[in-house]
């Protein structure tokens, strides 16, 4: 009996030994994986603050070209040396200035209030804006397959319609809220400014393709209704944004742009002055489209410290006081 009593003993003292070590294990397991995410969070923050530094470095290299040039904005200038990566203890940080009136800001497809009333209860297209007309004619210059000017018309429509802060249709091929509302996973038009490019993609005819092939060419600026192309930010290679808003060969906007030098146009005068844009047939209301001054840019940053990374866009205006900015911020990539 004794010896019974001795074996169940052992056996106990076995079994809290071995719930002990299981114990002593666990938590070891779990102070480590806490030591690890507290170290995570760290290299984080550190990297999120290399990207604000590198924020404050973008704001100050746009306000020198406003110290230095005032009146005009070109590709000469420090802001646009592309992409540049700088070394930081334990990390990198790389950034990246863009003109956001170098493309195609897609709020400017808001119907003003005026059109929107003589446009109630539709209207065969007479009444659309030098925008609403130049946004056509882009959808249909890049060519995508089984897109022509029926699609693309529907489209500007329906994105004209996702813009306004009304619910009456536009125009033939546009969408309230009714139309998205019998969706499979019903939704409602925002009637407000696009924040982000990708809202493409819930707004009513867009395709993949379609989409896919505007991202180069298109932006949106947050809280801007209008649209002013810089002249002089053009990338040659991505001429047909302007073949869109001029209405003329490609191969005559590639020629002008030819002949930019790396200063740039000093006023929109030389720019229509030039034999190739004088056949467009422009308006008053269409020239106040170009415009060879910038006052939003978008710097792209990507920071590294250890092995934890941060992407960071900031969108900068250039206000009357001539301060910049910071309107809008977005973590992570395009």
């Amino acid at each position: 009996m004794a010896r019974q009593q001795k074996g169940v003993a052992l056996i106990t003292v076995m079994l809290v030994v071995a719930l002990a070590s299981i114990l002593a294990t666990q938590m070891t397991a779990r102070l480590q994986l806490q030591m690890q995410r507290t170290t995570n969070v760290n290299f984080n923050q550190q990297a999120y603050w290399y990207a604000m530094a590198a924020e404050a470095y973008g704001k100050r290299a746009i306000l020198l070209i406003n110290d230095d040039e005032p009146d005009v904005t070109h590709l000469g200038q420090a802001w646009a040396q592309g992409e540049v990566s700088y070394p930081v203890d334990f990390g990198q940080i790389t950034a990246e200035v863009v003109d956001l009136q170098a493309c195609f800001n897609l709020n400017a497809l808001r119907t003003p209030p005026s059109s929107q009333n003589a446009n109630n209860g539709g209207n065969s297209g007479n009444n659309k804006s030098p925008a609403h007309e130049a946004f056509e004619k882009l959808i249909t210059d890049l060519n995508v397959e089984g897109v022509g000017q029926f699609e693309a018309e529907y489209m500007a429509d329906a994105l004209a319609d996702w813009l306004d802060d009304n619910s009456s249709i536009v125009s033939a091929g546009g969408a309230e809220d009714n139309d998205y509302a019998a969706k499979e996973f019903p939704y409602l038009p925002a009637n407000n400014l696009l924040g982000s490019v990708n809202e493409l993609r819930i707004v009513e005819h867009f395709t993949v393709p379609v989409i896919n092939a505007l991202k180069e060419h298109v932006c949106v600026i947050p809280g801007e209704p209008t649209l002013a192309l810089n002249i002089n930010t053009v990338d040659a290679e991505k001429a047909v944004v302007l073949q869109a808003l001029l209405d003329i060969p490609l191969s005559d906007v590639q020629q002008a742009l030819s002949s930019r030098e790396e200063e740039g146009f000093q006023s929109v005068d030389d720019f229509f002055n030039l034999p190739e844009i004088s056949k467009a047939k422009l308006d008053d209301d269409k020239k106040k489209q170009f415009v060879v001054d910038s006052e939003y840019f978008k710097l792209k940053t990507t920071t590294k410290f250890n092995n934890s990374y941060f992407a960071l866009n900031s969108i900068m205006k250039v206000d009357n006081n001539n301060q910049v900015q910071v309107i809008s911020r977005t973590i992570g990539r395009d």
